[in-house]
């Protein structure tokens, strides 16, 4: 049976050490009067929760799955998630960085985002039910009738009720301009909603009182694609006007997906027949709310991958010092034993290495843009406001994608670590493995985040805000310039900055002559960016603890960190090399290839 600590340590580093978090948080009017201690408790707390009350439901909720009553349409979760997210709720865990206007506690969003990570450690499925909620929250919070806020906010935030996203459609996948799902407006300003949904996740559940669907429709006379596209709530039970619950709604699941991971969340096909509906927004400009859903989703799913690499790395580094087999070829290491215990070969701490470091490199990235949102949205700087907001933007598609692949490399390597045994499920590593995969692929394929990243936040606007970016490796750069013992960390991200320039420059003029180059470049362009950003926030945390060890201070964490500091730059960090190399190919010899695919 696989464990899992909350890596609360590394945690405190990030925020305190590192990102100064308390510092720039104070500079923000909401969250002046924030200290370290309060974020440390919360956290502390949290990271019970998460290891005690729901970590031991992850193999269980797996093994035994959702159940669809097919007369009633009733979902039954397994056994043990319903108390566990009524605990969730009893606990305040739902309200932790929501506005206080509403009843939420108003804490940071490094904080509920830290908070989160562990949940994802522990149970990536459990969390996707609270986890869908934010990201409705978000967009009636910022986009909803002070109406509409009134009547759900407050039971979102406390977690008597869930949200859902209701997106996609079977037969267009991400290409929402195909929908079909109609809107027709009624007397009293409401409108019946009439289609079907595909993969919406914790789409019918028991857990809570009432489920708050987001969904996209067509209005009669709305214009053909994208821009014909409007967003109208569709609560599973009516709401009276005095808040209480009314009649159930005409949106029901119609049945659940047979799904490779996550098996334990309900992925819902969702059908509606007349179900009434308010808008949300102006008609035809839904996606101006979804978006706020979708990149709140996005640095979510992010989050997903992270914590399933953190607690995948703490596993297979378990097994690792106690498994023994085969000798070490330097000579025993453990000479009163049989064998060595398998962490002296060379490959298994490359495979434990690398997860470490894509844990650590990711949590920084996540800390990082929940300190620019907070930036964004509450700083009373407009400049400070402005590049937070474009620096998140251009960060997203990385945190969504580079997050996603890195956990999919680090569980997998987790898994091997325990050779056989790694493939038999009571160890649980399999199980990682199966939960991560589904990352890759919704709130946007990774590919569509490499597009994003490369044709709209890069090229859109001629690199402006990559430069904005570099302009933070730069002052970096000339702090420690000189510092010999930096050298190892400041060289490397010296050098693809400069040459980050000269690549972007030149796939978009290749882009600029054939739109194809673009959709050829991209994924590899995006690794290279993540590594760019993960070189700079090693360097940084290098930084620190080689200040710590000078000062004297003999906290082993901090040898530890300049370690996996040196194996990300030796070992992982020069994949951007051949992946420029990769990205330069071009097109053609992707697309002149119909003989192939005759």
């Amino acid at each position: 049976m696989p464990t899992y600590t909350p890596p609360l340590r590394d945690m405190q580093f990030v925020m305190h050490e590192v990102l100064k978090v308390v510092d720039e948080l104070k500079q923000i009017p909401k969250h002046a009067e924030i200290d370290a201690d309060t974020i440390n408790a919360v956290l502390e707390e949290g990271g019970k929760f998460a290891s005690e009350v729901i970590f031991p439901l992850n193999i269980s909720g797996d093994a035994e799955g959702c159940t669809l009553d097919p007369k009633t349409h009733a979902v039954t979760t397994p056994k043990g998630f319903k108390e566990a997210y009524k605990t969730y709720v009893e606990g305040g865990w739902a309200a932790l960085g929501c506005d206080p206007e509403f009843g939420g506690q108003g804490l940071p969003l490094v904080v509920n985002g830290m908070f989160y990570e562990m949940l994802n450690s522990a149970n990536q499925a459990w969390t996707m039910y609270p986890g869908l909620t934010h990201g409705a929250y978000h967009a009636l919070h910022t986009h909803g009738t002070p109406e509409q806020q009134q009547t759900y906010l407050h039971k979102m935030t406390s977690g008597e009720w869930t949200g859902t996203m209701c997106l996609t459609e079977p037969h267009c996948g991400t290409d929402l301009g195909l929908m079909r799902t109609k809107a027709e407006p009624q007397a009293d300003g409401t409108y019946k909603i009439t289609g079907n949904k595909i993969f919406i996740s914790a789409g019918e559940h028991d857990m809570a009182d009432n489920i708050i669907h987001l969904v996209l429709a067509r209005l009669p006379d709305a214009p053909p694609g994208i821009k014909g596209v409007s967003l109208f709530i569709v609560p599973k039970f009516n709401v009276n006007k005095d808040g209480s619950l009314g009649s159930r709604n005409g949106i029901y699941c119609g049945g659940l997906e047979h799904k490779m991971g996550i098996k334990s969340n309900a992925t819902a096909q969702i059908v509606m027949e007349d179900a009434i509906g308010t808008m949300v927004g102006q008609p035809n400009k839904g996606m101006q709310g979804m978006f706020v859903m979708m990149n709140s989703a996005r640095l979510g799913v992010g989050n997903q991958s992270l914590g399933l690499t953190e607690v995948a790395f703490q596993n297979a580094l378990a097994y690792a010092k106690d498994r023994i087999q085969m000798r070490s070829l330097t000579g025993p290491k453990a000479k009163d034993k049989p064998a060595d215990p398998i962490i002296v070969h060379p490959d298994v701490r490359k495979m434990l290495l690398t997860a470490k470091a894509y844990a650590e490199g990711g949590r920084m990235l996540q800390a990082f843009c929940a300190m620019l949102l907070e930036k964004e949205h509450g700083h009373p700087d407009e400049k400070v406001r402005k590049d937070s907001g474009e620096l998140v933007a251009m960060l997203t598609p990385i945190a969504k994608a580079f997050l996603t692949d890195n956990g999919h490399v680090a569980t997998n390597a987790c898994m091997q670590v325990f050779g056989g045994h790694g493939f038999i499920k009571e160890w649980g590593m399999e199980q990682f493995v199966r939960d991560n995969r589904i990352n890759l692929i919704y709130e946007g394929t990774n590919t569509i985040q490499s597009l994003d990243l490369l044709g709209r936040k890069i090229l859109g606007n001629n690199g402006a805000t990559l430069k904005k970016f570099g302009k933070l490796i730069g002052k970096l750069v000339e702090e420690e310039g000189t510092n010999e013992k930096m050298s190892e960390f400041i060289t490397p991200i010296a050098v693809l900055g400069e040459q980050m320039t000269k690549f972007t420059t030149e796939i978009g003029f290749k882009g600029f002559q054939n739109p194809d180059e673009v959709g050829a470049a991209a994924v590899d362009y995006l690794r290279v960016a993540g590594h760019l950003v993960f070189g700079y926030f090693f360097a940084r945390m290098a930084q620190v603890a080689l200040r710590e060890i000078a000062s004297g201070n003999a906290d082993p964490f901090y040898l530890a960190k300049l370690q996996t500091a040196r194996f990300y730059f030796a070992k992982l960090f020069p994949e951007t090399a051949t992946l420029m190399r990769t990205a330069r190919a071009g097109s053609k010899v992707l697309m002149d290839t119909d003989a192939v695919f005759a």
